[in-house]
């Protein structure tokens, strides 16, 4: 049974990813293309017959990073996937990703996805396996998240080859997503977070379809214990430098039924503003305050100013800290210290409040 979220103010955790060592994967290949939607093997350092217990490894490093760093609810990083989509994307039935197809990233680069061709099913659960080992580090006290990549996102990030219109692809998604939700809270889960980047990469289909999409993905859960998040972003700070003052897509999901929404502020500059409808809603607002656009640590009063920005708007009782998103791109160092900052932010806010 899942644990209540925490209770004393501003909570902290990682929007999802945390950066793998150079002994794990290839940074330089990482850093150097946009993330893989079908299968990357060639990113690994490790020989396949060891690269799990190698993956195993390094999560473990991840964890004892965020629980040295104070964070409250504590992810896997991430550790063990090429990209945030893929190893759920390229697990289903009804996609060939021997064969790719090809389509648009969010920068207009044409990109190598998977291609529908047939009904779109989960076969089995693709992140339990993952969950357990971290409740393992985590132990039976600590809270827990687990993120996977959101219905409306991959139908944008494949070819359709078989079905009538994109919006039944992305329902057909929607249906293998909250199959993996319901199985990721059986097996402890606190936190499912559903990734939704193409939300704001895709404003006109998302206005048309996004939140019906992502409410069939979180339908059913009526009695399980456990707390529901959408992520959606401007792009990886590594790889998309220049970043709008503004959201394309974000008021909207005051109607869907995700618990929180996690958004960026700190590279941005966003006018939070924007948020009030969300809290109105009573959506809680993740809100990233660190900035992975440069790797220098910032002071725990800066990062304290940027929750700050947002308070006039959100409720101090709705807001969990985290980074903007992207973290797997910066140095472990430079990762880790910007984790203690926003710890040290949220203590300082604690005092105030």
């Amino acid at each position: 049974m899942s644990r209540p979220l925490p209770s004393q103010l501003f909570p902290t955790c990682l929007v999802g990813s945390y950066p793998q060592p150079d002994w794990l994967i290839d940074r330089g290949k990482l850093a150097g293309r946009f993330p893989p939607r079908v299968r990357a093997r060639e990113l690994w350092r490790v020989d396949p017959a060891y690269l799990e217990q190698a993956q195993r490894d390094a999560i473990r490093l991840a964890v004892a990073d965020q629980i040295d760093a104070g964070l409250d609810i504590l992810t896997d990083g991430e550790i063990g996937r090429e990209s945030y989509s893929n190893a759920f994307a390229t697990a289903l039935d009804g996609v060939d990703i021997d064969n790719p197809g090809t389509a648009l990233d969010r920068s207009g680069h044409p990109n190598p996805v998977p291609r529908i061709t047939g009904p779109i099913k989960r076969r089995h659960a693709v992140n339990v396996a993952a969950l357990e080992y971290l409740r393992s580090l985590a132990g039976p006290d600590r809270l827990v998240k687990v993120t996977v990549p959101g219905p409306f996102t991959m139908a944008q990030q494949a070819q359709n080859d078989f079905y009538p219109t994109l919006e039944e692809a992305a329902h057909a998604y929607a249906a293998a997503v909250r199959d993996e939700i319901a199985d990721l809270f059986a097996a402890g889960a606190d936190v499912v977070q559903v990734d939704e980047p193409y939300l704001q990469a895709r404003p006109e289909a998302a206005r048309e379809f996004g939140v019906g999409v992502l409410n069939a993905a979180l339908a059913g859960l009526d009695g399980v214990t456990g707390t529901t998040a959408v992520h959606l972003c401007f792009g990886y700070a590594a790889i998309i430098h220049e970043r709008p003052s503004g959201y394309s897509f974000l008021p909207e999901l005051a109607a869907c039924t995700a618990d929180q929404i996690s958004i960026e502020t700190a590279q941005s500059g966003l006018d939070c503003s924007v948020l009030a409808g969300l809290a109105e809603a009573g959506k809680t607002v993740i809100l990233g305050v660190l900035n992975l656009g440069d790797p220098a640590v910032e002071s725990a009063d800066e990062v304290a100013g940027r929750v700050r920005r947002a308070l006039p708007y959100v409720p101090e009782g709705q807001l969990v800290l985290a980074p903007d998103c992207g973290m797997k791109y910066l140095p472990r160092e430079s990762a880790l210290g910007k984790l203690r900052a926003m710890t040290a932010a949220a203590a300082e806010l604690r005092s105030e409040y």
